[in-house]
């Protein structure tokens, strides 16, 4: 097995790619050790010392470190625990997958939110998944949309220069209705 790094926008994550699917739909965020217990992966991966999050997509797994650790030295841990799983055959999930979708809002607003959430989809998701990460929409009150950001995403110093002049103008574009694009945290 060769599993690929790539490095993401946010100095403090690296994306492994294990050459196979890592989930079969959704995504998955655990934000800290204790959020890993269905997963036999991510518990894996909070073994390492330094491991501050874990992300996993369809075909790669996000690794967040803490801010002193340096990737040189955690690198060959995480590789290794990654390879030992798939080759233990255990599964990456316990139970139903932890997947991560759009919080569901209905209401007046309801096509703007279908428009919002189409978009989201279709051409940011996409383009955030390549950098390690993903966003998730939570809510849109009078012109505002909340968006929660996860993997890479989460804690990246670009985050606020993605979510103001790359979705939000992105969706001011096609949505007049939208105003302003906000983070949420979970």
């Amino acid at each position: 097995m060769f599993i690929q790094t790539e490095s993401t926008p946010n100095p403090a994550t690296l994306k492994f790619l294990p050459g196979q699917t890592v989930l079969d739909g959704g995504t998955a965020d655990f934000p800290a050790p204790e959020a890993a217990d269905k997963s036999p992966l991510a518990a894996r991966l909070f073994a390492v010392d330094g491991v501050k999050a874990v992300f996993f997509g369809n075909d790669f797994v996000t690794v967040t470190k803490d801010e002193p650790v340096e990737w040189d030295h955690i690198k060959p841990a995480l590789l290794g625990a990654i390879m030992e799983h798939f080759q233990s055959g255990q599964p990456v999930m316990e139970g139903e997958q932890n997947k991560t979708e759009h919080v569901i809002h209905e209401g007046a607003d309801g096509e703007i939110v279908g428009q919002i959430k189409e978009l989201l989809d279709t051409r940011v998701r996409p383009a955030v998944a390549q950098d390690g990460g993903d966003i998730t929409f939570h809510g849109f009150d009078r012109g505002i949309v909340y968006l929660h950001m996860q993997g890479a995403c989460a804690g990246c110093p670009s985050s606020t220069l993605t979510l103001k002049m790359g979705i939000e103008n992105l969706l001011r574009h096609y949505i007049p209705e939208v105003v302003e694009v906000r983070p949420v945290t979970v």
